[in-house]
């Protein structure tokens, strides 16, 4: 799922169909960041298609996908939602979610069948979805004086680094963040300074 301090999401989404004696499968792959992202999301598809037999999904969160769910919605156990949930996996995203929604065409697919349809129907939704690899950063806030300032800014620089919020007034204050990779070591350049406060946020 992650290699060091990167993973790998969908930026874009993406859609796919599949059709298989009659039954059509239309699938969703979909950027998520929370549970609550999920459950809005899937609650607008059911309102789309109301008329749809079933809407099976399975999404991956957090940077480390450590949280994941896989749901039938009524098909035969495993066979909608594990399928894609392995597509998921095949792709290694995380905060990634796919739904695939059925239209029953009247002629039984049988629990292989009806797997290798979500299947198909999900790896089309991810492969046509944008992925991309992110870095798994540590946020800090620092505070100095104005003395310090090109101190400061230097580590930052030497970095890579930017600041994404500032504050200068009679004590200054940097919000940045790094990947985590480097985190450790930017942390010690700025403990290093004197009366420099750095602190994760």
């Amino acid at each position: 799922m992650t290699t060091d301090d990167t993973y790998k999401t969908v930026s874009a989404p993406g859609e796919g169909i599949y059709k298989e004696k009659g039954s059509k499968f239309l699938a969703f792959a979909v950027h998520v960041e929370s549970e609550e992202d999920v459950k809005a999301f899937l609650a607008a598809k059911r309102k789309e298609f109301y008329d749809a037999r079933h809407h099976c999904y399975a999404y991956i969160l957090g940077e480390q996908g450590l949280v994941f769910r896989a749901n039938d919605d009524g098909e035969p156990s495993g066979t909608g939602g594990r399928p894609i949930h392995g597509q998921l996996l095949s792709v290694g995203v995380t905060n990634t979610l796919v739904l695939v929604v059925r239209y029953f065409g009247g002629v039984l697919l049988g629990a292989s069948g009806l797997a290798n349809a979500y299947k198909a129907a999900a790896r089309d939704a991810l492969e046509a979805a944008t992925i991309e690899e992110r870095t798994i950063d540590d946020h800090y806030r620092v505070r100095f004086e104005w003395p310090q300032m090109n101190d400061v800014m230097r580590i930052l620089k030497d970095n890579g680094l930017a600041p994404k919020e500032q504050l200068y007034d009679e004590r200054c204050e940097i919000v940045f963040s790094v990947r985590k990779s480097m985190s450790e070591r930017v942390k010690k350049a700025f403990e290093n300074l004197r009366t420099v406060e750095i602190e994760m946020k």
